[in-house]
């Protein structure tokens, strides 16, 4: 071999070739068909073909329910990792530890404040990726925040149980 094709030509396909995102093909577990991401990602995480639904992420869920896709996140209070110091094969704190570290959340549910329909509203989702949504502290204090702060507010509970029903229809 010459150094035409043992040094150049390697060096011109590595120019040459283009990475691709792991992401850019999802395969539907029902029928098998690739399906481009985006095109899930704009029906709902629905398979157009095969009409499959798949699992969406908490942050996919509320930009979905929220009217214009837009939405604020609302903070979860700070709370103990583990006041009870459960033990089982591995240690509560650590569990918590690694979901949040592979997930980006800080608990199983994320709280989001927008628009549904024009009103204002509060919507709690829950994320299955998070320790197959176990619900810890945090997700109580914050579930238990908002809904002291919507009594309060200016939002009726019609508007709410309306809110609701559009929610759980979708």
């Amino acid at each position: 071999m010459n150094w035409l094709t043992n040094v150049v030509r390697p060096k011109i396909r590595n120019i040459l070739r283009r990475e691709t995102p792991e992401n850019l093909w999802i395969k539907c577990p029902d029928s098998g068909q690739l399906v481009f991401y985006k095109d899930v990602e704009a029906n709902q995480f629905v398979i157009p073909g095969s009409n499959y639904h798949m699992r969406m992420g908490a942050a996919a869920r509320l930009k979905s329910i929220f009217d214009n896709e837009t939405w604020f996140d609302v903070a979860l209070p700070e709370v103990t990792a583990d006041p009870l110091k459960f033990r089982d094969e591995r240690r509560y704190a650590d569990r918590i530890k690694d979901a949040r570290a592979r997930t980006g959340l800080n608990d199983a549910i994320k709280v989001g404040y927008g628009k549904l329909e024009g009103a204002a509203v509060v919507i709690a989702v829950q994320d299955f990726d998070f320790m197959g949504g176990s619900l810890g502290m945090a997700a109580g204090a914050g579930l238990h925040l908002r809904l002291k702060k919507n009594r309060r507010s200016s939002c009726s509970r019609l508007r709410a149980a309306r809110a609701c029903r559009k929610v759980s229809c979708r």
